[in-house]
């Protein structure tokens, strides 16, 4: 990666003094800072990148040299300046100071703890799976489970830790032929919390936790659907030394119902009519989530008419209105007639109002389809 200009970089003039420089080195450690951008390596390059540019400028010295040579000066301008060459190490220990305060001392529970020594630890996640009926579904629910995790042990203590004294970091001095070099990194024993258990509860792991059955309250929303993950903030793993729980991520199975299938938040329900109920027409009562509804058949209805219920379907889960119930009427053929009902039908065979005579009304499969869903 080519070197770009550290005055650039920081956007401040040649003869800007220490102060302004400092400022300006702050503000851009704050705008990319990696606990504000998670994940984003583009802002953790401007980050470091940024450091590397006040490793020069803050230094007299390096400055000097910069000023007269650039980047080809005798024995380096800034030594480690490649567009980002500082490491997170280097960067949070040498110039922390600078920017640790718009974090509130603690930073956000990563790199920005850093700048004072210690930092927050999150416990682990859990993973639970509830099975939900429809009803439950469409009204909402309120649940209980049994779930194992990790607990902070009845008698666990924490302490500071022995290696570090308490700030999450060591620092290593070594002897180089360019004299006395100090290196400071986390601390091995207590991952840089600074805290490790002093005594241990029967039974718990080394950061003093067991692992304990509990009983978690979960509310479920309305409209939930199949695969659907929701994170319950706090409710999973307990993390050592007073760091801050995990999440509990709780994933939705649906159990089918005997007589409503779901498609998003619309429900279709199959009813069967026999062919003189179809004809002559009749009520009959249908399925809903709650209870029975009752429906007309229309004389003369066809088998594959559609009938919509508005709203008695399920709510959408971002509350965006309730779908709709939509009955599928089915007529139905017999298929094991007795001699009089055979004689019924064969004198009814030739009449006039038993030929068909689908009219423009009487769409087809496709067309009903298309304008249920207003395509």
């Amino acid at each position: 990666m080519s070197k770009r200009d550290p005055y650039e970089i920081l956007g401040v003039q040649k003869n800007a003094d220490p102060d302004e420089i400092k400022k300006a080195y702050r503000k851009q450690a704050i705008k990319f800072h990696p606990d504000k951008n998670p994940g984003d390596k583009a802002a953790e390059e401007k980050f470091k990148e940024a450091a590397t540019a006040y490793e020069i400028l803050s230094d007299p010295d390096k400055k000097a040299k910069y000023d007269r040579f650039g980047h080809n000066a005798p024995g380096g301008s800034g030594g480690s300046y490649h567009g980002g060459g500082m490491n997170m190490e280097d960067i949070f220990s040498q110039f922390g100071d600078v920017f640790g305060e718009a974090f509130g001392g603690g930073g956000f529970g990563g790199f920005g703890g850093r700048s004072r020594g210690n930092r927050v630890v999150k416990g682990s996640n859990l993973r639970v799976r509830i099975k939900l009926t429809l009803e439950e579904i469409a009204l909402g629910a309120e649940k209980k489970i049994k779930v194992t995790k990790l607990v902070r042990g009845k008698g666990s203590e924490y302490g500071a830790c022995a290696t570090c004294k308490g700030n999450g970091q060591v620092t290593r001095v070594q002897s180089t032929f360019l004299g006395a070099m100090q290196t400071v990194t986390t601390c091995p024993t207590c991952g840089g919390v600074g805290q490790t258990a002093s005594k241990r509860a029967p039974g718990s792991d080394e950061h003093g936790l067991v692992r304990e059955e509990v009983v978690l309250p979960i509310k479920i929303p309305a409209g939930v659907e199949e695969g659907m993950q929701l994170n319950v903030s706090g409710m999973g793993n307990e993390a050592p030394a007073g760091g801050i729980p995990g999440d509990l991520l709780v994933v939705i199975e649906e159990e089918p119902h005997n007589e409503l299938r779901r498609e998003g938040h619309h429900l279709h329900h199959e009813a069967y009519v026999s062919m003189p109920d179809a004809a002559l027409g009749t009520s009959i009562e249908v399925p809903i989530v709650q209870g029975k509804a009752k429906v007309k058949v229309e004389p003369g209805t066809q088998s594959g008419t559609t009938l919509r219920l508005r709203g008695k379907g399920l709510p959408d889960v971002h509350g965006r209105g309730t779908g709709d119930l939509l009955v599928h009427l089915m007529v139905w053929t017999p298929t094991d007639l007795n001699k009089t009902d055979r004689e019924t039908l064969e004198k009814l065979r030739h009449s006039p109002g038993f030929a068909p005579k689908p009219t423009a009304k009487d769409k087809g499969f496709f067309e009903r389809v298309r304008e249920m869903f207003g395509n």
